[in-house]
C-alpha cells in the first residue's frame, strides 16, 4: 500500500483535532506539517514516500520553531501595563486615605473595596498618604504633603 495524500491530511487532521483536546501546543507543530506534506504530495504525487517523510520531518522542526517564536512575542502583550495580575504594584503612586493609624511602622487602609495592610512612620487615621512601594503583601506609604 502506498501513502498518499489522504494519509498526511488525514494525520494533520488528527493531530490537531487532538490538540483541541491535550493541553499545550505540541501536537499542533506535527499537524500542521502533516497538513502541508499532504498537500506537496498532491501537488507532487510522484514524490517517494521517503521524501514525503523528509518534508514531513523538516517541516514539523521548522513550524515548532516558528510557533515558539511567535508565542514568545504573544507573551508579552501586556508591556504597556507592566503591573497586569500584580495588584499591589498597581497602586504605586496611588493616594490614599488611611483608615487606622500607623501604630509603630504598621496600621490598615482602605482602597476601593479592599483592606491593604500598610507600613511606614507612625500617623494618625485620616492621613491622606501615597503608596510609594511594595514590601510583601504590604503597601509602604508617606505622608502626603500639605
Amino acid at each position: 500500500m502506498d501513502i498518499t495524500f489522504w494519509h498526511w491530511l488525514i494525520l494533520g487532521i488528527a493531530l490537531i483535532a487532538f490538540e483541541v483536546v491535550m493541553p499545550g501546543t505540541f501536537l499542533l507543530w506535527p499537524g500542521m506539517a502533516a497538513v502541508l506534506t499532504g498537500v506537496l504530495a498532491y501537488v507532487a504525487p510522484t514524490l517517494d514516500w521517503r521524501v514525503d517523510a523528509l518534508v514531513f520531518a523538516i517541516l514539523t522542526v521548522a513550524s515548532a520553531l516558528l510557533g515558539r517564536k511567535l508565542y514568545a512575542q504573544l507573551k508579552h502583550p501586556t508591556a504597556d501595563e507592566p503591573a497586569l495580575n500584580r495588584r499591589a504594584e498597581a497602586l504605586i503612586g496611588g493616594v490614599h486615605t488611611l483608615t487606622a493609624p500607623l501604630v509603630d511602622g504598621q496600621g490598615r487602609m482602605k482602597v476601593g473595596d479592599s483592606t491593604w495592610k500598610v507600613v511606614g512612620e507612625d500617623l494618625p487615621a485620616g492621613t491622606r498618604v501615597r503608596v510609594v512601594g511594595v514590601e510583601g503583601i504590604s503597601l509602604r506609604v508617606e505622608r502626603l504633603d500639605g
